[in-house]
Formats: C-alpha cells, structure tokens, sequence
C-alpha cells in the first residue's frame, strides 16, 4: 500500500508512535510518505521504502500567523494525486485529520474515486481532553472524527472520552501504543554512569515534553522525599514549559547535585538501562508510551490511576497506581521499590514480560489490517 503519515514532528508520543509505525509498515514493503514542518523526531537514518514531505508555510505580512493546515493540506493533496496514495493517516484530529479531509476535497475533480484516498484519524489525548474540552472547538474535532473513513484510539480510556464528549457516528477501533522490544532491552553500562558522573546509588527517571499535565514538580516533591532516606539521582529527560520551574524548585530544595536536567534525548535505551524505577504522576493520559519504553527495559513504573496506565501496568506486579497529587504514597511506595531488591527483581521481569504483549509487530498487523479495511470499504 502507498500511505501517508501526517503527526507532529516533536517530542512527544504522539510523533514517536507515528514514525515508528510508519518505519514498521515501511520495513514490510508499503511506501509511506511523510508530512510535516520537519523531519520527525525518531524518523531516523534513509529508509527505501520512506519519503519525507516537508511542508513549506507561506509567510506574508498581512496574515497574523503562517497558514499551517492550508499548507499541509495542499501538500498532501499533491502527494495523494501523483503518489496515488491508497491511504492518508492522520495522527491527530487538529490539525492533521482536518487537514487530509481538505486535501481530499481538493481532489474531488481530480480523481476518479470522489474520495481518492481512504482517511484514518488516531486519536492521541490532546485533542480530545484539551483541545477538544475547549466549547468552542468541539463541533471541529467531531468533524474531523465523523468525516474519517476510520477512527482509532490508543487505549480503552480514550475511546470511552470520545464517546463522552463528542458522540461520534463512526465506530472507534481501539489500537494500543507499542513498543520495539528488539531497540527497548535492558543492557547496562557501567561507562553510562561515569559519563554522568553517577556512582552505585539508585536511579529514577522520568521523561515526557514537561507540559503541565505531567506534573514535573510532584516528581521533584517525591524525589526529594527520596533523597532524605536514601541514595539516588533523578534523570530528567525531555524539555517544555514547565522546566524553568522544576529547576527552581530544585534549587530551593537543594538537590542540585542530584538531579539532572539532559533535555530532548533521542536514545533513551541506555538510560532507561540504568534506571531503578520511573516517575510518571501525571493528572491525564491517554496510554503513557514512555512507561511502556521502560517496561520493556525492566524499569518498574510508579505512576497515577490517570488515564490509560491501568490498561498495562498491573499495581504491584508492573509497579504501583496511585490517585494524582498522592506524593506521599508515591514516595512510600518507589522508596519500597528502591529498597527491596527481591521485590524489584519481580517487577523487573513482569514488566519486560508485559511489554512484549505490545511488540510492535503484534500492533502492525492490526494497523495493516485496518487500513485494509478502510480501502476495500469494509465496516
């Protein structure tokens, strides 16, 4: 199949679920085309079968903002005619799905098939708990849901707020995130430590796009809670708008020495390698691909009942679910994880154990499967 992937290009979930999907499909012979302002973030070295679309927005001086999704949607309308593409993939309502549903109306002239191309819509969070909760954009993404050929969320708890919200006609396919079990192993090494000057002590870790729903500045609450009982570095990987204050809370509680800011890391096995336990108490979301990642490197995960982590991580066997803003259960129960290595080791190897249910391959074929659906017009 000749397909077209449109997602964000930065740091996110979102962008890496993408691009690995499509590098995936790309590896059993489809032609995937990508659309963005920039190449994604995980996209990685020349694939044959991968080509790559920049989007090139018109600046003038009488429109107050560059027209991103008139740009990406004749892009992709011109992609569409001359590739033939049999499938447009958008991962995001806004402005991704909006975009194709244009590109595709372009086409209607064009074409011989009115729809040219078949339009699939995954739903990652955002744009149904943010974007979407914004009155006055609700009619636009239950547009872009109901126009889809096919819609897809990446866990239960998602499709259960889509319905919610937005009572969509089309049925909704839950696809979960995946991960590449071949890439997220655990392989430790000791030249890893030296070169963040790190010694024997624990480590714990956390990484996302440090958006406020993250709730980096519990993270530094328990971790400096942590600190007072036993030896450990925090590892802090990603970047966003919340960093400046987690810094500061950082300072305040004097632990400079021990946390450490490494920003937008694109190989985070290494890490994850070295790490006891993550931190993820965020307030919402939708899967948690970054939990999943370090499962699969045996990396216990110590995160909220928010969402989709009750979907696969199993309190107790996987690490711990708690209610968000509980950081004093949150530190008891990483601080019961760093101190009990039996305990650990068991966690350990449930977690590699349970992400190997989400290898990639396995949630390949249920894409493949899906878009085949959607061209031969199959409910």
């Amino acid at each position: 199949m000749n397909i077209g992937i449109s997602c964000h290009h930065t740091y996110g979930g979102s962008g890496a679920i993408a691009t690995e999907l499509g590098k995936a499909l790309a590896a059993k012979g489809h032609r995937i085309h990508f659309f963005g302002q920039a190449a994604p973030f995980r996209l990685g070295a020349f694939s044959r079968n991968i080509f790559y679309h920049e989007v090139d927005v018109m600046h003038y001086p009488m429109f107050d903002a560059p027209f991103y999704s008139l740009a990406l949607a004749a892009k992709i309308a011109e992609v569409a005619f001359y590739e033939r593409l049999d499938v447009v993939h958008a991962h995001y309502a806004i402005p991704h799905a909006l975009s194709a549903m244009l590109a595709r109306q372009m086409l209607e002239d064009k074409c011989l098939d009115s729809k040219c191309f078949r339009l699939a819509t995954t739903l990652h969070g955002t744009d149904i708990t943010v974007v979407g909760a914004d009155r006055g954009m609700q009619d636009v993404i239950r547009l872009a849901i109901n126009k889809s050929d096919g819609v897809t969320t990446v866990s239960r708890y998602l499709k259960e707020e889509t319905v919610r919200m937005f009572t969509p006609k089309k049925e909704i396919v839950v696809i979960p995130n995946f991960v590449d079990t071949s890439i997220f192993f655990r392989s430790p090494k000791k030249e890893i430590r030296e070169q963040l000057g790190i010694g024997d002590e624990k480590i714990v870790i956390h990484i996302s796009n440090f958006r406020p729903v993250k709730c980096i500045g519990d993270i530094i609450r328990i971790f400096y809670a942590l600190s007072q009982t036993t030896t450990a570095t925090l590892l802090l990987v990603g970047d966003g708008p919340e960093r400046s204050e987690a810094e500061i809370l950082v300072r305040q509680f004097g632990i400079v020495d021990r946390v450490k800011f490494l920003g937008k890391l694109l190989d985070i096995v290494p890490l994850l390698s070295i790490a006891d336990v993550m931190l993820m108490p965020s307030n919402a979301e939708s899967f948690g691909l970054a939990a999943l990642e370090a499962m699969a490197c045996g990396v216990p995960v110590v995160a909220t009942m928010a969402g989709g982590f009750p979907e696969f991580i199993g309190p107790g066997r996987h690490g711990y679910l708690l209610a968000p803003g509980d950081i004093e259960g949150m530190t008891e129960k990483a601080l019961h994880l760093l101190s009990d290595e039996h305990h650990w080791l068991e966690c350990s190897e449930a977690c590699v154990q349970q992400a190997k249910r989400y290898e990639t391959a396995l949630l390949v074929e249920q894409y493949e499967a899906f878009y085949t659906r959607l061209v031969e017009g199959v409910p």
